[in-house]
């Protein structure tokens, strides 16, 4: 009988700390795992027949251990990449490891039947791309800034020509550097003087900057909605690059025509789960108000204020599943 919810997470992961501390009030057994702790640190053994037509087997941690028959729904949240576990091995080892791991252990963790994912990793992979989000906002009926992908330099000139101020954004965070440490290209402003050749090397995004009153995280978590206004102290034209402690928090009520939008769009690609930002240009009231950004189909509100309600959220749609499944657990719903 399944009755486990299995969290995929990285070892210091403080988002997914809130969620399996609202599983466990709700006493529901839960096993994190890190699938790139494989090696001595996990263990596992998944078996497969003509008498049993879907995998079983153990999942063993140093401290827990399940049967993935068992598991009801899985909390997908941030796991090491297996790059960073074979990372000292010569490259063809180092690629050969990474592509079995990703392929057997990951193959069968991403494939458990009858399973709630919260997100899917395959569900996630599809909903990563901007330009994909961009459309299907569009396709929704929202509003978005008027947007240019290029590598061409006159063609870069010419979008600027069109609008009085244009920003220009990376798709991706930075890679890791030598020493290991990640960062940031914030949205920035752009000249069109600042074209030339060298853009012809890679893609880049640049839109209309928009005359913003403020910015909108909105997260979601199936049927539910939270929503906070967020503004800079400074004006920033990008709220990440500050201190974060500065920040302004506000709940914003979400005009009854966005949120159909946003349902819509998790449904769209298989999502349960989704942070949005939006910029506002208006006080919220009016849905013209409201211009969407982009949509991270696994991102960070661990920091909001709200974030106590949104593990609440997690662990209440993640026990669905267990709620069904095992006596005891109908009233387990917090109030």
């Amino acid at each position: 009988m399944a009755s486990t919810v299995l969290v995929v997470t990285a070892l210091e992961d403080c988002t997914a700390d809130r969620v399996i501390g609202a599983l466990n009030d709700l006493e529901l057994p839960v096993v994190r795992v890190d699938p790139a702790d494989i090696g001595p640190d996990l263990t596992f053994e998944f078996h497969l027949g003509p008498d049993t037509p879907v995998w079983g087997g153990r999942l063993c941690t140093p401290s827990r251990e399940v049967e993935v028959r068992e598991v009801a729904a899985v909390y997908y949240r941030r796991p090491t990449p297996y790059t960073t576990r074979f990372e000292l091995l010569p490259q063809q080892q180092r690629d050969f490891a990474i592509a079995e791991a990703r392929h057997g252990l990951g193959g069968v963790l991403n494939g458990l039947r009858g399973v709630l994912y919260v997100n899917h990793p395959h569900a996630v992979a599809r909903a990563d791309f901007k330009p994909a989000q961009l459309q299907k906002f569009a396709e929704l009926g929202l509003r978005i800034p008027p947007t240019l992908i290029t590598n061409e330099s006159e063609a870069a000139r010419e979008f600027a020509a069109d609008h009085r101020h244009v920003v220009y954004k990376t798709f991706r965070g930075l890679p890791r550097n030598e020493d290991g440490h990640t960062g940031a290209i914030w949205t920035q402003r752009v000249k069109p003087d600042a074209f030339d050749d060298t853009l012809a090397v890679t893609a880049h995004m640049f839109q209309a900057e928009l005359p913003k009153s403020g910015d909108v995280r909105i997260t979601m978590v199936g049927h539910r909605i939270f929503a906070q206004r967020i503004t800079p102290p400074n004006g920033a034209l990008d709220w990440r690059r500050g201190d974060w402690d500065e920040l302004v928090h506000a709940p914003i009520a979400v005009p009854a025509v966005i949120e159909i939008a946003l349902h819509e769009y998790l449904d769209s690609f298989g999502l349960v789960f989704g942070c949005f930002d939006f910029a506002l240009t208006g006080d919220g009231g009016d849905p013209d108000d409201w211009w969407a950004i982009e949509c991270n189909p696994n991102g960070q509100w661990g920091w909001l204020p709200d974030a106590a309600d949104i593990a609440e959220a997690f662990a209440d749609i993640l026990s669905t599943e267990v709620r069904k499944e095992t006596p005891g657990h109908g009233d387990a719903r917090r109030p």
